[in-house]
C-alpha cells in the first residue's frame, strides 16, 4: 500500500502539491468514494478516479529533453499570451515541465508525466543538481567567487552556488559554470545583480545526469527516466 498522494503524484501528471489540492478539492475518489485526506491508503485492488478518470499505475511514463529558447514561457499557460515552451513539443499526453527557467534564459528542460519524477529532481533533499553556463557583465573577482559560494542574502533568503568556475573570458564579459542544488526563482540572476554584476546570458546545460548536449534552441529528444537520476 502507499498513501493517496504518493499514487497520484506516480501514476498520473500531478506534481505531489497539486494532487494535494485535488485530493482537497473533493477530485479525487477511491472505489467511488471522495478521498477524504493526501495521507489515506490505496491498496493495489482499490479503483482510483480523478475526475472520472481512472488512475492507472501502470500508465507509461513519458520524459522529453527540451531545449528551451529565449522568449518562451515556462508555464503551461500566460495570460499575456506569450509563446509556451510545451508548444515547441508535438505530444498528446498532458506534460508539465521540472522546474522551469525564466522567460529569457535558454537551455534544458524536462517534460513529463512523472509526478515522483518531478518531486525528486525539485527537492533540495534529493541533490540533483542543475548546472548552468551563464555569461556576467563583467568579471567576478576572488571575493565575488567566495560571496556567491557563501551564500547572498538576497530579499531576505539565502542564494548559494555549490560551484563557480571560469568558463571563457573576454576583455570586457566572462562566462562562469555554476552549480547549485535548488530552484529558488531567478536565484543565479539575483545574485548577480547583487553583486554588481547582472547576468547577460543564462544557459541551463544540465539537470542531473541529463545533459543539454547537442540540442539547439527548440529541439527536443525523448529520454529516459535513468538519464536524469
Amino acid at each position: 500500500m502507499e498513501s493517496l498522494v504518493r499514487f497520484l503524484s506516480r501514476v498520473g501528471p500531478f506534481p505531489r502539491r497539486q494532487a494535494e489540492e485535488l485530493i482537497r478539492e473533493g477530485r479525487v475518489k477511491i472505489n467511488n468514494i471522495p478521498a477524504s485526506s493526501p495521507s489515506i491508503e490505496v491498496r493495489p485492488k482499490d479503483t482510483v478516479t480523478c475526475d472520472g478518470v481512472v488512475m492507472d499505475a501502470q500508465a507509461i511514463k513519458v520524459y522529453i529533453a527540451l531545449h528551451k529558447p529565449d522568449g518562451f514561457i515556462s508555464d503551461l499557460k500566460d495570460p499575456k499570451g506569450r509563446k509556451l515552451a510545451r508548444g515547441l513539443i508535438k505530444h498528446d499526453l498532458r506534460l508539465f515541465p521540472v522546474g522551469r527557467l525564466d522567460y529569457h534564459s535558454e537551455g534544458l528542460m524536462i517534460f513529463t508525466n512523472d509526478g515522483d519524477l518531478a518531486n525528486l529532481v525539485m527537492h533540495p533533499s534529493h541533490n540533483v543538481t542543475k548546472e548552468y553556463l551563464v555569461k556576467f557583465k563583467g568579471l567576478l573577482d576572488g571575493s565575488t567567487l567566495a560571496s556567491m559560494k557563501k551564500g547572498i542574502l538576497v530579499e531576505g533568503v539565502i542564494h548559494k552556488a555549490d560551484l563557480v568556475r571560469l568558463a571563457k573570458k573576454s576583455p570586457v564579459n566572462a562566462w562562469y559554470t555554476i552549480v547549485v542544488n535548488e530552484g529558488k526563482n531567478r536565484m543565479i540572476r539575483k545574485m548577480g545583480e547583487a553583486l554588481g554584476h547582472p547576468v547577460l546570458k543564462l544557459i541551463r546545460v544540465r539537470i542531473g545526469k541529463l545533459r543539454l548536449a547537442d540540442l539547439n534552441p527548440g529541439e527536443y529528444r525523448n529520454i529516459e527516466r535513468s538519464d536524469i537520476i
